[in-house]
């Protein structure tokens, strides 16, 4: 299992500089900025560098909090730690998520993610769990990925 790290930091201009408590070897990490998820590559000087959706998340100075999980060549998107938690207590959701595709769970994930309050985020884990349970494989009415980066598709 993949240990997650939160913490808090603040902006800067292009970079953000983990704490020196924070113990992460070179390599990929993905996580989450402000309810912002994102992949990214931990550099040498124990420093994320921001890309522009990234860098939109707070203004330079201010603190942001950041989850990041250590991830190396995985595929799969990292699981929210309340749905973690929450998944096992509906057995028929968990064997239907174990059984979709890492497409589907990341868009899951990623509904239950961009919520901006914490309130939001929870009542969706367990709307999703409902779902799941129910047999619904696909979160209904979510653009995803290029929603969430505001892409529109291109």
């Amino acid at each position: 299992m993949k240990t997650t790290i939160r913490f808090k930091a603040v902006l800067t201009k292009g970079f953000i500089h983990l704490p020196k408590s924070v113990k992460l070897t070179v390599g990929n990490v993905e996580g989450i900025i402000n309810s912002l998820p994102f992949r990214t590559t931990l550099d040498s000087k124990n420093s994320i560098k921001l890309n522009r959706s990234m860098q939109n998340v707070a203004k330079i100075g201010e603190t942001v909090t950041i989850e990041i999980t250590k991830i190396d060549d995985e595929i799969e998107t990292r699981v929210p730690t309340e749905l973690k938690k929450t998944l096992p207590n509906h057995p028929k959701a968990l064997s239907l998520w174990e059984g979709i595709t890492p497409i589907a769970r990341r868009d899951w994930i990623f509904w239950i993610i961009s919520g901006k309050q914490e309130e939001t985020r929870m009542k969706r884990v367990i709307t999703a769990c409902s779902k799941l349970s129910s047999g619904m494989r696909r979160v209904c009415c979510f653009g995803g990925i290029n929603w969430l980066m505001k892409t529109g598709g291109k």
